[in-house]
């Protein structure tokens, strides 16, 4: 049985597709690749949230599994806790899909966290900075 997978890693804008392809790996070697959607999604937007709150500064990354499913940790230096934008609906005509504005439409991905996990949250780590989790079940 292989177990959890704990690694450090560079807050940089290529984390987030570093953690996916080990997150995924995993729940193949755990015989869980059905989670992979669901699962990729939430790293993704975990991961790419710590790197834009501490670039080029060290994060951390966990992919554990126990009786309940599976936990997604990501740890950041930030004291900031992350809030999610409202959800509100949104028509085509409202986002900016300029070259130049394309990458600049998001902030969605904490309720996206939020609607893919069976729960979620942040904590304070207490030697400092803060964990964001989320669970999946099968």
């Amino acid at each position: 049985m292989t177990g959890d997978l704990i690694l450090s890693m560079l807050g940089s804008p290529a984390a987030a597709g570093l953690a996916r392809t080990l997150a995924a790996e995993r729940l193949r070697k755990w015989d869980l690749f059905h989670l992979n959607d669901d699962v990729a999604l939430i790293v993704a937007e975990l991961v790419a949230n710590a790197a834009a709150a501490t670039p080029r500064a060290e994060i951390r990354f966990q992919v554990s599994r126990d009786a309940h499913g599976i936990v997604i940790g990501v740890w950041d230096r930030s004291p900031a806790m992350p809030t999610a934008r409202p959800v509100r609906e949104i028509t085509l005509d409202e986002l900016d899909i300029s070259e130049e504005s394309f990458d600049v439409n998001g902030g969605w991905g904490l309720p996206i966290v939020e609607a893919l996990s069976a729960s979620c949250g942040c904590a304070p780590d207490p030697s400092g900075g803060k964990w964001i989790w989320a669970r999946v079940v099968p």
